[in-house]
């Protein structure tokens, strides 16, 4: 008798939810970022040559030699005290401060507090509102956890408020169970569109009027270049907007160090979600913030960020204005890291991405960030990590790529 080979006697035991965990299509592309003959205007990745480095290397030192059984250790599963005092400083900054230290809980990276969102609000079958196009490893999650994300209208100011109620009115009457809106309101990731000011108080009067939790995904906010800043959700509703924030974007990705800040009614599930799976968020990088935030003048740190990265968006948008065909369109960012192209219909990205490495520039293909995955003659581009030549030569590859597809 012929045994049964192991890989099928493995796959009959995945669950149904192992069938939605798939790698991303940025994480695809990634690996091809690598190839150094590439111009890369796909990851959204910040420039870390900005930062102190040998300021944080000596931090990280004298931590280790003189906290070393405290920073090597177990920690709470809150984060510790003093990070989470200082991120309440770093929220007053974006005008948020309508919380309080037992409303914060330290997290690894944002992305776990989006599972931890998933997990505790989220049964299979639930339903989650969302722009379109939204964060990739939003819908991931979301696919993960076996839970429908259902698009609400946008234009070139965010959400629509109107749309949204009536979205959440066609979706119960179809027997949806809608559990909250997943949102990026500043700098969405991938268009760079920020939801008009405008607009916030009547999303978040929406939301609470039907119920409907808000997870507010603010990366970015401080990375603004131009424009006044707009309110926070969570500076306007305190009891119906949970906030993740991060240091990825304003430290180092690499740290992946992120914040919840919850309503206080909320905050025990949601903290005892996150420990189950990662018992604590990792002490010794925790310190290292810590001391960061006291010893290094932060807020100029985010300004010298946001000079370099507006001479970047601007070095983009000027290529881009150079060198495309007519009949492209693109978003114009206030900040953050990204600029959205719509092409005509007919163009699919993600043949054209295997074409742009031919060319010699890769991005990021639209349809990956659409929860319909929709937006097949659309894609992202990052302006971030590299620097205004090389974004200028990438532009224009990409260019004579379109008019060529375009002929």
């Amino acid at each position: 008798m012929t045994a049964t080979p192991l890989t099928d006697i493995h796959a009959n035991l995945f669950s149904a939810r192992a069938a939605g965990i798939k790698q991303s299509a940025v994480r695809d592309v990634f690996e091809l970022s690598l190839d150094e003959s590439l111009v890369s205007l796909a990851g959204g990745n910040p420039y870390l040559q900005l930062l102190p480095l040998e300021k944080l290397g000596a931090i990280a030192q004298r931590i280790i030699v003189g906290q070393g059984p405290v920073a090597l250790q177990y920690g709470s599963g809150l984060g510790t005290e003093e990070l989470r005092e200082q991120i309440l400083e770093v929220m007053a900054a974006e005008g948020i401060t309508n919380v309080t230290l037992e409303d914060v809980v330290v997290t690894n990276g944002s992305q776990s507090a989006q599972d931890m969102a998933c997990k505790v609000f989220c049964d299979p079958g639930d339903t989650v509102l969302c722009e379109d196009p939204t964060y990739v490893g939003a819908l991931n999650t979301f696919e993960a956890y076996q839970v429908k994300a259902a698009p609400v209208a946008t234009d070139e100011h965010g959400l629509i408020p109107e749309a949204l109620r009536e979205r959440i009115h066609e979706l119960r009457a179809a027997g949806e169970r809608v559990k909250f809106l997943y949102t990026i309101p500043n700098f969405n990731n991938p268009s760079g569109i920020t939801l008009a000011a405008e607009r916030r108080q009547a999303v978040v009067d929406i939301c609470r009027e039907e119920g409907v939790l808000i997870l507010e995904d603010n990366p970015y906010g401080m990375l603004r270049y131009e424009g006044e800043a707009a309110p926070t959700l969570r500076s306007l509703d305190a009891d119906n907007v949970i906030y993740m924030g991060s240091f990825s974007k304003i430290l180092s990705p690499g740290l992946r160090i992120g914040w919840a800040a919850l309503p206080t009614h909320l905050f025990r599930r949601f903290y005892l979600a996150g420990e189950a799976v990662a018992l604590c968020p990792p002490t010794l990088n925790q310190m290292i913030i810590s001391a960061y935030l006291n010893e290094h003048d932060w807020r100029g740190q985010i300004a010298s960020y946001n000079e370099v990265y507006r001479s970047r968006r601007d070095a983009m948008l000027k290529a881009l204005a150079e060198y495309l065909p007519e009949g492209i369109h693109y978003t114009r960012p206030e900040g953050g890291f990204f600029i959205w192209l719509t092409l005509p219909e007919g163009i699919d990205t993600y043949e054209l991405l295997q074409e742009g490495v031919q060319a010699g520039v890769i991005f990021i293909p639209g349809a990956a960030f659409s929860p319909n995955g929709q937006g097949a003659n659309t894609l992202r581009l990052a302006f971030c990590a590299v620097d205004e030549d090389t974004i200028t030569e990438g532009v224009r590859r990409l260019g004579a790529l379109l008019e060529a597809k375009l002929a």
